[in-house]
């Protein structure tokens, strides 16, 4: 087969001679007289009439090849659609699933197709059922006559199905927001997957679908109020409402709710930064840790919070202590007001605390420079995670002095292989400054 490629790549002219062994009475000539256009794509679409013929080859397994390659060739008639869509009733499995598939791929969505790939969509075999809902997809726009069909297969038996009906409903397009009410009703899924693809659906309806999704969030399932806050996160619609109801979510008790809840916050963005701000001062511990990491992920939109992280840093709890710190090292520059509180917890009794205070300091790099004495006290730290940390910090800021360059070659025989490291690699790092 390999031979025949090159010699047509030298001269198309083959191609004529390979359709010719289309009409072979030896089977393997006719097989592989069909892999070799298929393989060649639109290249070989003089030979579609006669890879059409082959539809009706008695061999089951030709005519499972010949389907393949059509669907590579892609451009065919109006017969060689009407042939396919005939094969999608076949006997045979694998000759109606490779009907359905390459429907979708020549991609043209008239009436033939789009009937005979509906028809599939009730197919007994899962996988049938699955590839006509994928391929109703793949016609796209033209396939919005399927949409009531697929909305039905969204109850399927099979997870996968179900996920390539709802997958297909939104790139389809046309009329796939009167999906949304059985979208809805399908976010309690038991599959995970399935209801992903709901969620990735209604943000692609959009606007269309805010109205339902607000009426769902006080849902009896919290797996369905979990979806209906996801969905509305990833929509990144500054909508007070939205913004209303998802910040009220962050007081349900119900696993994983109130994290998805500062996460949609987070991706809204700026205006959902007061809602945060708020929550920054509920005696609640999980709220408080969950609206200072949602303000942590917004970047420069977080400006406004950077004073109220900083009177966080005077409070007690570890946990919090730690999740502001890591909030003002993801802000970065923009957060080096927090430096002196920062420097005071570098000698904070937790441990951990320590380490984190360390990191952060060094993601805000050169602007941090006044955290230097602080840092190189902190080289001296009990806890080998904080020498650790501090040295990388050290090498992050990049001010080269005598002191910093002196402390760290302190660490270069530290008792803890990765002090040692870091402390030498901080030095690298100063020095190529």
């Amino acid at each position: 087969m390999d031979l025949v490629l090159s010699r047509i790549e030298k001269d198309p002219n083959v191609i004529n001679e390979v359709i010719d062994y289309l009409r072979s009475e030896i089977r393997s000539i006719r097989f592989n007289a069909i892999l070799v256009l298929g393989e060649l794509g639109r290249e070989s679409r003089s030979g579609v009439s006669a890879l059409t013929e082959c539809l009706k080859d008695n061999d089951w397994s030709v005519c499972r090849e010949a389907l393949r390659s059509l669907g590579k060739v892609g451009d065919v008639t109006e017969k060689t659609i009407s042939e396919i869509s005939l094969l999608t009733k076949n006997d045979e499995l694998s000759i109606r699933k490779e009907a359905v598939i390459a429907l979708g791929k020549i991609g043209i969505a008239d009436d033939i197709s789009i009937s005979g790939l509906i028809d599939s969509l009730d197919d007994e075999s899962e996988e049938v059922r699955k590839e006509a809902a994928i391929a109703l997809g793949d016609l796209g726009f033209g396939a919005f006559k399927a949409i009531s069909h697929l909305i039905d297969r969204i109850r399927d038996q099979s997870w996968q199905v179900r996920t390539e009906a709802v997958k297909s409903l939104s790139k389809i397009g046309k009329g796939a927001q009167n999906a949304i009410p059985s979208l809805l009703k399908a976010l309690g899924d038991k599959d995970w997957r399935v209801r992903k693809a709901i969620i990735n659906t209604l943000v692609q309806i959009g606007t269309d679908a805010i109205p339902s999704l607000l009426s769902y969030m006080k849902h009896y399932n919290p797996i369905v109020r979990k979806g209906v806050i996801e969905a509305l996160g990833e929509m990144n619609i500054a909508n007070p409402e939205i913004i209303k109801e998802v910040s009220l979510a962050l007081r349900d008790d119900k696993k994983g709710i109130s994290g998805k809840a500062a996460d949609a916050l987070r991706n809204i963005g700026k205006p959902a930064l007061p809602q945060l701000i708020e929550s920054i001062n509920d005696p609640n511990k999980k709220r408080k840790n969950l609206a200072i990491w949602a303000i942590g992920g917004m970047e420069d939109d977080a400006s406004e919070a950077i004073p109220y992280l900083i009177k966080v840093l005077k409070e007690k709890d570890a946990s919090v202590l730690i999740e502001a710190a890591r909030a003002l090292g993801k802000l970065g520059h923009i957060a080096k007001d927090a430096i002196p509180a920062l420097v005071e917890l570098l000698k904070a009794p937790n441990a951990k605390v320590r380490k984190e205070v360390a990191v952060s300091i060094g993601k805000m790099g050169s602007s941090a420079k006044e955290a230097i004495p602080g840092l190189i006290e902190a080289l001296d730290d009990k806890n080998p995670d904080v020498r650790w940390r501090a040295s990388e910090s050290l090498g992050l800021i990049g001010v080269s002095t005598d002191e910093i360059i002196s402390s760290l070659n302190t660490l270069i025989h530290d008792q803890c292989d990765y002090v040692c490291e870091a402390a030498i690699l901080a030095i690298e790092k100063i020095k190529g400054m």
